[in-house]
């Protein structure tokens, strides 16, 4: 982190951010964490989580959370604050999200079948454009396992992305740099060319891998170097601690690098 030129720091409009075991430790956001947050926004960074979490759970983090939205199942929707009220993105429409919504239902019973001791995640209720089985949150799969699950994704002409946490299955073609990249051109006026040197992006594992290939600025929590095999391209800058306390190391950091 203390590489990062001041000059660099200086020219970013805003921080895109990964969740779970980024900002979230353990699934807890801790007010280290959440304090960062606060400092960053009142020093007028812009400030757009990207997660593989819900639809659901973008609602609620864009009502409260000191944000301009929230990108939600690795890139496929996202939530903006419109006023009072929020409004959404889906990059399909109704019919088109339906239709996806049951192949990926006809998938998890594929699954089932082929894999019975794969447990879905607890917030699949809360989702729109993909499936989810839980491989670190609270079942831990070992890889072959998790190979197993991945072949049904693939013989059934979907896409997987796998976090620390989750193994997401989605008809969908969107991945968290198209979806950020997105959501800055349509909502915060950046032109796509320029975002990904205007926003910088923070994450820790190999669904993050599209931002850490696609934007300039890139952060990694301590825990990243778990998932560096798993990379094509690492982030530029890593903190020395892991989860929401090498958040708030990277919040401090870019901050100070600002100020000076």
């Amino acid at each position: 982190m203390s590489s990062l030129p001041h000059e660099e720091a200086a020219h970013l409009r805003g921080l895109l951010f990964d969740l779970d075991d980024t900002v979230l430790t353990h699934g807890w956001l801790t007010q280290g964490a959440y304090d960062a947050l606060w400092a960053m926004h009142d020093a007028g960074l812009l400030l757009i989580p990207v997660t593989g979490r819900p639809f659901g759970w973008a609602e609620v983090i864009a009502r409260q959370w000191p944000v301009a939205g929230c990108i939600a199942e690795n890139g496929s929707l996202y939530v903006v604050r419109d006023g009072a009220s929020l409004r959404v993105s889906d990059s399909c429409d109704e019919s088109e999200r339906l239709d996806r919504r049951n192949r990926l239902e006809q998938l998890g019973a594929r699954v089932r079948s082929a894999v019975p001791d794969a447990r879905t995640t607890d917030d699949r209720y809360a989702r729109r454009s993909d499936f989810t089985w839980d491989i670190g949150e609270r079942a831990h799969m070992p890889d072959e396992r998790v190979a197993a699950i991945i072949r049904e994704i693939e013989s059934a002409g979907a896409r997987w992305s796998r976090s620390s946490i989750h193994l997401h299955a989605t008809f969908d073609g969107d991945d968290k740099a198209s979806g950020a990249i997105r959501f800055c051109a349509r909502e915060l006026g950046e032109d796509e060319g320029s975002a990904t040197s205007r926003f910088a992006f923070a994450g820790d594992s190999a669904n993050d891998a599209p931002c850490f290939s696609a934007f300039r600025t890139t952060f990694g929590v301590d825990n990243v170097r778990s998932a560096i095999a798993r990379l094509s391209v690492p982030p530029r800058y890593v903190a020395s601690r892991p989860m929401g306390d090498g958040f708030a190391e990277i919040a401090e950091e870019l901050l100070r690098k600002r100020r000076a």
